[in-house]
């Protein structure tokens, strides 16, 4: 070997060492740049679960310090053997997500397949009809609550002048008009995170799928069934995924308009957890009860995405 080949394998072993170290250190580039984001994802939200699952096994009383310390599965027991709140509590869960995301769908559907269409104006009314949306849940409260006053309500003064009703009605404080009128105060608010999503999807449908539809003597109503919603159904699933973990977990407008009442019939579960830690101060308690609605949500998810088959999409 002369001296020339191996001065020029010296420098080509030495530029393989440069560039094996340099793609060691350019490796775990990308990880620096995403090591704030995960603190404070860390900070923010799996510090705050891993607490929540901590204290489910304490006896935690800020009333009755005196009893604090582990608890086990005390607390779970309890849940399941003598809480008399938390079936019904969790049956009005039931009913209220089930009743919102439902009629949230179909609204939001109507809205998204009207906006969808061209006519004048059409940017405003999309503006508009997305205000809801932006509202936030303490102000809305605070408006429906007006509404549904029984002594200067507008609710009740279209009624009267309708002749649908004879006297005001105090909807937030009777039993048999207090459920209706959340809902409706939350359908309200709820329906536009519809119509946003299923027409930003609505928007990328391609037109030759319309065209070919109509070239088959498909009617609007065939189009629709067997052309949209194939195409949204991707958005469809995701959507009532996280509007049913949304909802469930809702307890800003229920706190402000009814706070549970009146006779629990607006009482769901979280609605429950959140009196225990406000009213009862018993955060051990709530904890375990937090933990079983997390357990619940997290089985459903599962099972609505396999019987979905969204994860095959």
């Amino acid at each position: 070997m002369s001296l020339s080949q191996g001065v020029t394998e010296t420098v080509i072993n030495s530029k393989k060492t440069v560039n094996r170290k340099k793609i060691k250190k350019d490796k775990w580039v990308p990880y620096l740049f995403i090591l704030p984001s995960f603190l404070i994802i860390l900070g923010f939200l799996f510090y705050p679960i891993a607490t929540v699952f901590y204290y489910s096994v304490q006896h935690y009383d800020v009333s009755a310090p005196y009893y604090n310390g582990f608890a086990g599965l005390e607390n779970f027991k309890e849940i399941f053997t003598n809480d008399k709140m938390f079936v019904p509590s969790l049956i009005n869960s039931l009913k209220w997500v089930v009743t919102e995301v439902g009629l949230q769908l179909v609204f939001g559907m109507i809205l998204a397949l009207l906006l969808n269409q061209t006519f004048k104006f059409r940017g405003l009314v999309r503006a508009v009809a997305f205000i809801p949306w932006a509202i936030s849940g303490v102000l809305a409260s605070t408006m429906w609550s007006l509404m549904f006053n029984e002594h200067m309500g507008v609710l009740n003064d279209l009624l009267m002048k309708m002749g649908i009703i004879n006297e005001p009605q105090a909807f937030l404080a009777s039993t048999s008009t207090a459920f209706t009128s959340v809902i409706i105060a939350e359908l309200w608010r709820g329906i536009p995170f519809f119509a946003i999503t299923l027409l930003a999807s609505l928007s990328s449908i391609p037109n030759e799928l319309y065209e070919a539809a109509r070239v088959d003597g498909a009617s609007r109503w065939k189009s629709f069934i067997y052309v949209t919603l194939p195409q949204l159904k991707n958005t469809i699933v995701l959507t009532t995924l996280l509007r049913v973990v949304w909802e469930f977990n809702n307890v800003d407008l229920l706190f402000n308009l009814t706070g549970g009442g009146p006779a629990h019939s607006t009482t769901t579960l979280t609605m429950y957890i959140a009196d225990l830690a406000v009213h009862g101060s018993n955060f051990g308690y709530g904890s375990a009860l937090t933990v079983v609605s997390f357990g619940i949500l997290l089985v459903f998810a599962i099972l609505y995405l396999k019987l979905s088959r969204y994860e095959k999409e």
